[in-house]
């Protein structure tokens, strides 16, 4: 088993990860996970444990995997907006096909704001891109 572990583990946090180092060539031949990092994918910061400093290796293949994470969150946050939008239909389905009365009346208020905040949104937006667009083009 130990022949087929990563040279490095990421601890997936919320904004980041922690890195270990992973060592399996010791006497117990036990899997050791020595923590050399903190990354912050947010601002991009990474700190080294202690007092470690770490070698231009480790900090190329950190740096490599922040790239790599943040693509990855970037395409799950798009496609977790795809399903909204399958859920903004099935809910409109929904409401129009099998609601009761007094389940609409549970959740219509929070629908109809949320979905004029969210329209506001798109509206100003598309009006700022086209606003830039169009003085792009001039």
């Amino acid at each position: 088993m130990s022949g087929d572990l990563p040279e490095y583990y990421f601890r997936i946090r919320e904004n980041g990860a922690t890195v270990f180092r992973i060592d399996t060539e010791n006497r117990q031949r036990r899997i050791e996970m020595e923590e050399i990092a903190v990354v912050n994918v947010r601002n991009g910061q990474v700190k080294p444990h202690g007092e470690r400093v770490l070698s231009p290796a480790e900090a190329e293949m950190i740096a490599r995997w922040m790239a790599e994470r943040i693509e990855q969150l970037a395409r799950r946050d798009l496609d977790d907006i795809h399903r909204a939008v399958d859920h903004l239909n099935l809910t409109a389905q929904w409401a129009q096909s099998k609601a009761t009365d007094d389940q609409l009346e549970q959740v219509a208020d929070s629908l109809l704001l949320a979905m004029h905040d969210l329209r506001s949104v798109l509206v100003r937006r598309k009006a700022d891109r086209l606003m830039r667009a169009q003085k792009a083009a001039e």
